[in-house]
């Protein structure tokens, strides 16, 4: 299937082994309402649409957003033809990820500080 052809379709294990990522972890998606594949009788087809969700999702939950968040972003992609709406809940929750993560890189910053003096303390110790 190319992946210039928008109405290729693909399977479960298709698309994960196209993903990287396990076919458990689509179903797990699916049953969180964060896709919605067809179905061709008993097996789950996904369109270049339903491959660009996952694509999503898989990088925002690298980025460390939750599912909620996801879904709430997916959800405005499709509701919101501009992605204005879109574009502002993601800068939204970007900015709190990121004050997030600056807040545990200081608090990282203070304990090892407070090792490096202990280690330092500690070596000082005549043996």
């Amino acid at each position: 299937m190319s992946k210039k052809d928008n109405k290729s379709l693909y399977t479960v294990p298709e698309l994960a082994k196209k993903l990287n990522i396990t076919e458990r972890a689509i179903r797990f998606y699916e049953s969180k309402g964060l896709i919605n594949p067809q179905r061709i009788g008993n097996t789950r087809v996904f369109n270049y649409k339903d491959r660009a969700r996952l694509i999503i999702i898989v990088r925002a939950k690298k980025l460390g957003f939750s599912l909620g968040e996801i879904k709430v972003y997916l959800e405005l992609y499709d509701v919101d033809p501009k992605h204005q709406k879109q574009a502002e809940f993601h800068i939204k929750i970007v900015k709190e990820r990121i004050d997030h993560l600056e807040d545990q890189k200081e608090e990282i910053n203070l304990l090892l500080d407070d090792l490096k003096e202990l280690q330092s303390q500690l070596e000082e110790i005549p043996n």
